[in-house]
């Protein structure tokens, strides 16, 4: 093999800057270990660079993030030979990785910003001058200068809880773990085909502010996911069944408790029945739907439509705006009494979870619906005075060193019910109704009010108790109306944290994972709709 110039420059520069990453962070088993304390005096060191330069230049405050991401997907694809019907099982790998840095300055009252994927002392001066450069060019269309709500300076180091490094766990073992899984539900009569994917997050991320904080963070993030399809040639009709257990901040024994290979039959045996299943008969029923089932419909009727800049009307390219005002804050009826939903990114486990935002904000939980009625918004530091408030949500990030931080959905979790209540207790109390598992089709307008859902899975219910599986089933209502219907969640037991990953935002898109943690619920006469 030989290589151009121009790929050994690339190269040998990707290999230079992997290295210097390695050497600033230190090892992920490390890491492991390393919760709390003072971050890397080498980073620091970088980031004061920025800092200084930027301050010269006239910034009123400056702030650095100097960040590296590793991506690795390891999937298998398993489904017989056309000829033969030999099982063939593709395996597929991908891995990536960047790092650089980016500076964020307020100079003549408005915001610059500028990036560089070229970690050098010179290199970071030149890039603050950029920075400040872009905020003066920005102030002339300033209307009101930029004010940030006050905030403590924080020193500190945080790492997600974790046990195995999941780029400790060689590509070949990962993939005889999706073979296994693969195989056991190919196993299943009539099942066509099945789809299995490993999915590794990694961020070292380090945050250095004009006002004093200096912030190390490890954020390690894991899922993997079972699809298993079923054809049946004759009926003209396929069907698609899901296994996904939660996607979590944690490391690879996150991997292993989700027993992918120990699920899969079940999810073979559904997608087949599913094939045979008689179409729902339409109309008005209660809905029990499960907490994999009904993160969705959280994620787009309450997280979207509660953060602030949506309700501003400041984020409206990607997918539109809010239903929602501010002087609703208080006031609205969301939802029914059992409508409790908390924002939150120091949920265990959660998505959004760590240790500090990308303003070197604290992060925190706090009530956005209470006992039904709007109570907060997600902010950051820029946005809390517009609704008269003195600190921060924590709710600011960016999804790359390059990328602008602005506000983003934390966690947004549903409260279990206070009283003993199981998903058997709230199928007894539905005479007609559906049991809805997992996710499928979905729309929701440019205002998150009017919506429909589908799901990956259903069950007739009746007279009190969950029959044999329908098909073709989705259901639709306005969000204020969906919750007000809301009459029954199952207890802690069963609540079930549920993360979500990739919501888009922004203009150019950036991409940010979450978490939707429910119990199963039960929702009186809704519009249950007959799909395709």
């Amino acid at each position: 093999m030989t290589f151009s110039r121009r790929t050994f420059l690339a190269v040998s520069a990707g290999a230079a800057a992997a290295a210097l990453a390695d050497e600033l962070y230190g090892l992920p088993q490390a890491m492991a270990t390393n919760t709390g304390g003072a971050p890397s005096a080498e980073l620091a060191k970088l980031a004061a660079i920025a800092l200084d330069r930027a301050k010269k230049l006239g910034a009123s405050y400056a702030d650095v993030r100097i960040n590296r991401y590793r991506d690795q997907v390891v999937a298998l694809r398993s489904n017989p030979d056309r000829d033969s019907g030999k099982l063939n099982h593709v395996p597929s790998v991908n891995e990536t990785q960047t790092f650089g840095f980016g500076v964020r300055v307020i100079a003549n009252g408005t915001w610059g910003f500028a990036a560089s994927n070229v970690v050098s002392p010179e290199e970071i001066a030149r890039v603050a001058g950029v920075a400040v450069a872009v905020a003066k060019a920005n102030a002339a269309l300033q209307k009101q200068p930029v004010k940030l709500a006050a905030n403590k300076t924080y020193v500190d180091r945080y790492t997600t809880p974790f046990k195995q490094d999941p780029f400790s766990v060689s590509i070949p073992e990962k993939l005889e773990l999706l073979q296994k899984a693969n195989t056991e539900a190919k196993a299943v009569p009539k099942v066509f085909s099945a789809n299995s994917s490993i999915v590794t997050h990694v961020e070292d991320r380090f945050f250095a502010s004009s006002e004093g904080s200096r912030i190390q963070q490890y954020v390690v993030q894991n899922y993997g996911q079972l699809g298993v399809q079923a054809v049946d040639r004759q009926a003209g009709i396929a069907r698609t069944r899901n296994y996904s257990p939660s996607p979590v901040t944690a490391g690879y024994e996150a991997i292993v408790e989700g027993d992918l290979a120990g699920n899969a039959r079940r999810i073979g045996e559904e997608v087949v029945e599913h094939l045979s299943a008689p179409p729902v008969t339409p109309g008005k029923k209660d809905v029990v739907l499960m907490p994999n089932h009904l993160a969705l419909t959280i994620h787009e009727s309450v997280g979207h439509a509660t953060e602030l800049d949506r309700v501003l009307g400041y984020e409206a390219n990607y997918a539109g705006t809010s239903f929602l005002k501010t002087s609703d804050l208080g006031k609205l009826k969301y939802g029914s009494g059992w409508m409790n939903i908390v924002g939150d990114r120091t949920l265990e486990r959660g998505m959004s979870t760590c240790g500090y935002d990308d303003d070197g904000v604290k992060t925190t939980s706090f009530d956005i619906v209470k006992n039904g009625t709007l109570v907060g918004f997600q902010t950051i530091r820029d946005q809390a005075h517009l609704i008269g408030e003195k600190e921060s949500r924590g709710c600011c990030y960016a999804d790359s060193f390059d990328s602008v931080p602005f506000q983003r959905i934390p966690n947004v979790w549903l409260k279990p019910g206070e009283k003993p209540m199981t998903l058997d207790d709230l199928i007894a109390g539905v005479d007609d109704g559906v049991l809805i598992d997992g996710r499928g089709s979905w729309s929701i307008d440019h205002q998150r009010y009017n919506f429909q859902f589908g799901g990956d899975a259903f069950w007739e219910i009746k007279g009190g108790k969950k029959g044999k599986m329908i098909s073709r089933v989705a259901y639709q209502s306005r969000t204020p109306d969906f919750w007000a219907q809301l009459d029954g969640v199952a207890d802690k037991r069963f609540w079930v944290n549920h993360g979500l990953t990739s919501d888009g935002k922004g203009q150019p898109g950036q991409i940010n994972a979450m978490s939707h943690g429910c119990s199963p619920c039960r929702f009186r006469q809704v519009n249950v709709l007959l799909t395709d």
